[in-house]
């Protein structure tokens, strides 16, 4: 399934750290493919079961809510997979690869992430064989992106062996260079067009996909993550 603002040439956009439907539904109308959705309590943008729920209910069909969750245990995640009718996951952590193959064969799209600066880095990539790669800065005090540029193109390798994500500090001011330089099939934002944590700027929004046309043309296909 895709968003109605992709394209052939054009990456996929997960928008993350939603707290509200009225946000989450205008992301999903600007054209975003996922909608993020926190499970992690010392993250300023963490839902409980029930807000989780009621933003992913009033998603359109297309858009795909994915619970994004920090070493956490299989039983808890597929608890709230079931109650807030996720049909993505993201592990956020530490998480050791047979816990992202069990969730796979649960029939879910599953993403893990990688970091520049803190463990598993990208040269841990072969250990998560056929899952999505979501690679981002990790160097401030939460797992996130934690607002912070770096070398996107340090990542673009790992779109010839995995569907790949970038995410960490982008913005609408720098999402265009960032495609660029990684040429990724899907790029993830969430403080770069907040207007406070958990609150989407909706003029930000709409500037952040507008940045994305024209599309740099990918080195390889891109590959549909949502």
């Amino acid at each position: 399934m895709t968003g109605s603002g992709d394209g052939p040439d054009r990456p996929q956009v997960k928008v993350c750290g939603l707290t509200c439907s009225e946000d989450a539904a205008a992301c999903a109308a600007a054209g975003a493919a996922a909608i993020g959705l926190v499970f992690y309590p010392p993250s300023p943008r963490n839902v409980t079961r029930e807000q989780a729920r009621q933003i992913a209910l009033a998603l359109p069909p297309q858009v795909v809510p994915t619970g994004v969750f920090v070493n956490a245990a299989f039983d808890t995640i597929m608890d709230r997979v079931a109650h807030c009718r996720l049909r993505a996951v993201q592990l956020h952590g530490q998480e050791p690869p047979e816990l992202a193959t069990r969730l796979q064969t649960e029939g879910l799209i599953v993403l893990k992430a990688l970091f520049m600066e803190r463990e598993p880095t990208l040269s841990r990539a072969t250990a998560y064989p056929g899952v999505v790669l979501l690679v981002e800065h990790g160097g401030g005090r939460l797992p996130g992106g934690n607002a912070r540029p770096w070398d996107w193109s340090a990542a673009r390798r790992l779109g010839e062996s995995h569907a790949l994500v970038i995410a960490g500090g982008l913005s609408p001011e720098n999402v265009a260079a960032a495609v660029a330089a990684a040429r990724p099939d899907a790029v993830d934002v969430s403080s770069g067009v907040e207007g406070s944590p958990g609150r989407k700027d909706l003029a930000r929004v709409a500037a952040f996909f507008r940045a994305l046309t024209p599309a740099q043309p990918p080195s390889l296909p891109r590959r549909r993550v949502f």
